[in-house]
């Protein structure tokens, strides 16, 4: 019967997303657990069977560390974003479209659904400035996206799910590396999902970084944005995420526990949800 009662909880939502256009972040501990691995690929196979259009936009930001430090590179960030000179924008490119991105696919293509990777490359797909940090310090080849194809992605989703690694190039052909929590945002506002959800590696936004049970679980956009001054390292750029978001037109944007097996369904089909939801108003 508990069974049961969870399926009948998850209904209404079901009904409610059915066609609508999800965007996921993914990244942290549940793309490099292996078993929080194929959870996820469970995962977004799940939502497009039950009506939902998933978007994957990831990162893989621990693997190009390992590969800089392989090859004796310095790996240094500022304000959560990497600083990238032209070496570190090569590897950067080699592996989150050579490795990591192929092999999501392959794993969402197992577990029963096809999946197609792309880049910002691909059919035009991004187009990037060069930004610079939160200080207005200059990061390197660090992108900004001005614009994102949504053509491609329509078409693609109509059948298959799209998995997108964040790099991209500007007008000149200069490839960038892109944080991957503000190419998660830009594609959910250009495609005007519904929501659009980061996995990360702790509970939520904690009101207490040292707190891990000083979670907000909802919150508004503007209370986000007053934060942002007070707010440092890695989840600075996924709160502005947000915001931007928010302000491109999606109705909602949550901050979710990757570590948690299923966080992601947790969240999407639970009344009790299981981390920070930030919307327009409360």
């Amino acid at each position: 019967m508990r069974d049961v009662a969870t399926l009948l909880e998850a209904l209404p939502y079901i009904r409610d997303f059915h066609r609508k256009t999800v965007v996921i972040k993914y990244g942290g501990a549940a793309m490099e657990d292996p078993v929080l691995r194929e959870e996820f690929a469970r995962d977004v196979v799940l939502l497009k069977y039950v009506g939902l259009n998933p978007v994957v936009v990831h990162g893989g930001g621990r693997d190009i560390t390992a590969y800089m430090q392989r090859l004796g590179l310095p790996v240094e960030f500022v304000g959560g974003l990497r600083v990238s000179d032209a070496s570190t924008v090569e590897i950067a490119k080699m592996v989150l479209v050579g490795k990591v991105n192929k092999e999501i696919v392959l794993r969402i293509n197992r577990h029963g659904q096809p999946a197609v990777g792309l880049c910002g490359d691909d059919g035009s797909l991004f187009r990037v400035s060069r930004r610079g940090g939160p200080g207005g310090e200059d990061i390197g080849f660090v992108g900004r996206i001005e614009s994102v194809n949504v053509d491609v992605l329509n078409h693609i989703a109509s059948d298959y799910i799209p998995v997108i690694a964040s790099v991209g190039a500007d007008r000149d052909g200069s490839s960038h590396n892109i944080n991957a929590d503000e190419a998660a945002s830009a594609v959910a506002a250009a495609l005007r999902a519904y929501k659009v959800l980061f996995l990360t590696d702790v509970s939520g936004w904690l009101q207490d970084p040292e707190d891990p049970e000083s979670l907000i679980a909802t919150a508004t956009a503007e209370q986000v944005r007053a934060a942002l001054q007070q707010t440092s390292g890695g989840m600075r750029p996924k709160l502005e995420a947000c915001v931007e978001a928010i302000d491109g037109g999606v109705s909602s944007a949550h901050i979710i526990d990757g570590r948690i097996a299923h966080s992601l369904l947790l969240e999407l089909f639970t009344d009790a949800g299981i981390g920070t939801k930030i919307g327009a108003a409360l």
